[in-house]
């Protein structure tokens, strides 16, 4: 009888290999998928009858409606639980938030004007009001976020920049942090002095951002996914700029270039999704409280569309990039020499009494401001009284402060012209005075941004810029044709605006931001041109002003390569030929003279030096030990360095420069019996080969065992080393 064929399974043929398959099994593969999906529609339809019956036995119960709506929540949620709706609440979220602070800070602000009127029969009493009441709300800034989390100081874009690139930072976008960000930022901010809101609001986003994955259900898979979470992170971080301009566009290219090295394009669309939705709801909010009649640009302009400027004026765009860039590597190292000044708590009396108190510091600054900023004195030469909104709308008007000056511009012209000065000295004024105390304020200890700051002293700029076209050329700079254009000062304010503000940051996407807060694009190139040149300028001389504090905190971050001829340094340029080592083949003199002449803690190990394969590395306390060992030759474990009281004595082996040991007994130490060194030596053991064999670990190419503490000296040097205890 022949043997027994063996038994196929769904047409799978046994092999003395690994079998094989036959077009029988994939067709029986294809009859069973479709038994399947005829079995699963049928037990839908089964089930969506048992729905349907059980609804109708239901129908004159209470639970009718509450089993109705819970039965289609089964079936939306997992619709709802997408990005889509995450980004779309994020957005709606922070729209509410950022409109409620401009809120808050709008009427600190009006109440210290009102304050400041209505005591105006005294000088005195106003000089108090209008110091005393930022000053207040500073300190409680101060003392709030201190208490609540520490976290909350600063602006939040550098170290959302090292969360991006992986570090982790504990707390710092916990609960606690977003209420201390919060009510410090919009205490900070109604106090009226130069600090902006856009970088504390990325931080704010992003705190939001991990609240809404942390504490939802629905999207708790976010937070738990670490891929996805950085996603939404950086969608976030695009957020708190539009929320905070109405800016979707640049607000998400700004976040990626002051945010990301690499940026995902998957995460493209996410940011502008809730750009838009964000900057949409900012704005809505604005016309349904009646502050705006519709939805329009935040510091609207309307320049001449058909003849804006002409090509001439393009030099003068072109000096106003460059100054830009010179004044914004200026603006970062007056912040990085502030923030050194004030944490040197022990270079001069002066700075220990600083450190008394943490609320000096920021009491005398916010003195000095305020007092800068009196309208009855010194703020009369700066429109101290206007708040930095405020200034930029005048800033960026369509009309000439000096050269034939409109009815429009009377009204301006009385913040900035006074009897005793002319337009020209107050912007002059003006723009020293806020580089200096913008540079000041955002180095306290309280949440402070840079970006609107920086945009504001480039607006002055540029309008003082313009000013002087517009007087050196009345009539408007002639083309060749013979038409003639005015001089627009107001176009000038924006070109220098976004030059200052990228030159600070390093950013390019600043042109964008400007075009959208003005809602005109008619400067787009003389504002691209001015960027490009700034940018230029600035990067070779100062990093960033977000990546000088990260220099400053000292956060873990991978530098960019700035300059071009860096790129092709290789490692073999910068790593030493000539090192110090140690071989199998090595004796032990060449140990003692290795140990002698370098103080480094670990050593390459290598198998020979005419092959020099790198085999691992050896510690330095283990190369101690091991001379000391074979100096000793054991002799130190017999009996005979028991002193009289039967405790052992420690030895310390002192090396002279002929390589002769000697042994000097130490005072004993009162410890328990251990069998230690002996005390005989052999001479000229020092140029006997090593072995390193026995004591270098391959698996993790190091040496070691368990070690204890023991003093000994080289060279009449004492060194800590270690040897091995048996």
């Amino acid at each position: 009888m022949g043997e027994e064929a063996p038994p196929k399974y769904y047409g799978y043929e046994e092999n003395l290999m690994h079998g094989r398959y036959n077009s029988s099994m994939a067709d029986y593969t294809k009859e069973y998928s479709k038994k399947l999906k005829y079995n699963t529609e049928d037990d839908d339809l089964i089930s969506e009858f048992d729905a349907e019956h059980s609804m109708r036995s239901y129908s004159q119960s209470r639970e009718r409606s509450c089993w109705r709506l819970s039965y289609h929540w089964k079936k939306i949620r997992p619709v709802l639980a997408n990005d889509y709706s995450f980004l779309l609440i994020l957005g709606i979220l922070m729209a509410l938030i950022s409109f409620g602070l401009d809120y808050v800070i709008q009427k600190f602000q009006l109440a210290q004007i009102l304050l400041y009127k209505m005591v105006a029969f005294s000088t005195v009493l106003q000089y108090i009001l209008w110091v005393g009441f930022p000053l207040l709300l500073i300190c409680f800034s101060v003392g709030f976020v201190h208490l609540v989390s520490p976290h909350a100081i600063g602006s939040g874009i550098p170290e959302m920049k090292v969360i991006l690139r992986g570090t982790v930072l504990k707390r710092y976008l916990s609960f606690q942090t977003f209420i201390a960000k919060t009510v410090g930022l919009m205490t900070a901010l109604g106090s009226g002095i130069p600090i902006g809101k856009e970088g504390p609001f990325v931080h704010v986003s992003s705190i939001v951002a991990r609240m809404l994955s942390k504490f939802i259900k629905g999207f708790h898979g976010i937070y738990v996914n670490e891929a996805r979470n950085v996603d939404m992170l950086a969608c976030a971080c695009a957020l708190g700029v539009s929320s905070s301009f109405a800016a979707p566009i640049g607000g998400v290219l700004f976040a990626i270039e002051v945010t990301s090295t690499y940026f995902a394009v998957r995460n493209y669309w996410r940011g502008f999704f809730t750009a838009v939705c964000g900057a949409f709801m900012f704005r809505l909010l604005a016309v349904l409280d009646s502050t705006e009649e519709t939805i329009t640009a935040l510091f609207k302009t309307t320049f001449n569309i058909d003849f804006p400027f002409d090509v001439q004026e393009f030099v003068a765009f072109g000096f106003i990039g460059l100054t830009c860039g010179l004044a914004g590597a200026l603006f970062v190292y007056t912040h990085r020499k502030i923030v050194d000044f004030s944490q040197r708590h022990e270079a001069s009396k002066f700075n220990r009494f600083l450190a008394k108190s943490r609320f000096i510091y920021p009491a005398m600054i916010v003195i000095v401001v305020s007092t800068l900023s009196f309208p009855k004195g010194f703020g009369m030469f700066m429109a101290g009284q206007l708040t930095p909104k405020e200034a930029v709308v005048q800033l960026f008007s369509n009309s000439t402060w000096t050269s034939n000056p409109s009815s429009d511009s009377e009204k301006y012209l009385l913040y900035w012209r006074t009897e005793y000065s002319n337009v020209y000295m107050t912007l002059v004024i003006f723009i020293l005075v806020k580089f200096i105390l913008t540079a000041l304020c955002i180095a306290l200890p309280i949440p402070a941004g840079a970006f609107f700051p920086v945009f504001v002293i480039g607006a002055a700029y540029g309008r003082l810029v313009g000013e002087c076209m517009a007087t050196w050329f009345p009539d408007g700079i002639r083309s060749g044709s013979g038409a003639s254009s005015p001089v627009l000062p107001g176009g000038y304010a924006v070109v220098g605006a976004a030059a200052m503000a990228g030159a600070v940051t390093h950013t390019i996407s600043t042109s964008v931001i400007v075009f959208e807060l003005t809602g005109q694009i008619t400067h787009i190139l003389p504002v691209m041109v001015a960027v490009l040149i700034a940018n230029a300028v600035v990067q070779p001389l100062q990093p960033s002003i977000y990546d000088s504090i990260i220099e400053i905190k000292k956060l873990p971050n991978i530098p960019d390569i700035k300059r071009t001829r860096h790129y092709n340094v290789c490692a073999g340029d910068i790593m030493q030929t000539s090192i110090l080592y140690t071989s199998m083949t090595g004796t032990y003199m060449a140990i003692r003279d290795l140990l002698k002449k370098s103080p480094h803690t670990s050593f390459p190990l290598v198998d020979k030096p005419e092959g020099m394969i790198l085999l691992g590395s050896v510690r330095r306390p283990q190369l101690e030990w091991m001379l000391q060992r074979h100096l000793l030759n054991g002799q130190m474990r017999n009996d005979n360095t028991d002193g009289p009281d039967g405790n052992a004595r420690h030895a310390s082996v002192h090396f002279s420069s002929g390589g002769e040991v000697s042994i000097k007994n130490l005072q004993a130490q009162q410890r328990p019996k251990k069998k230690t060194f002996g005390s005989k030596l052999k001479t000229g053991t020092t140029a006997h080969p090593v072995s390193l064999q026995r004591l270098f670990n391959t698996s993790t190419s190091e040496m070691g065992e368990s070690v204890a503490t023991h003093d000994f000296s080289v060279d009449n040097s004492q060194v800590r080393t270690e040897h091995f205890v048996w």
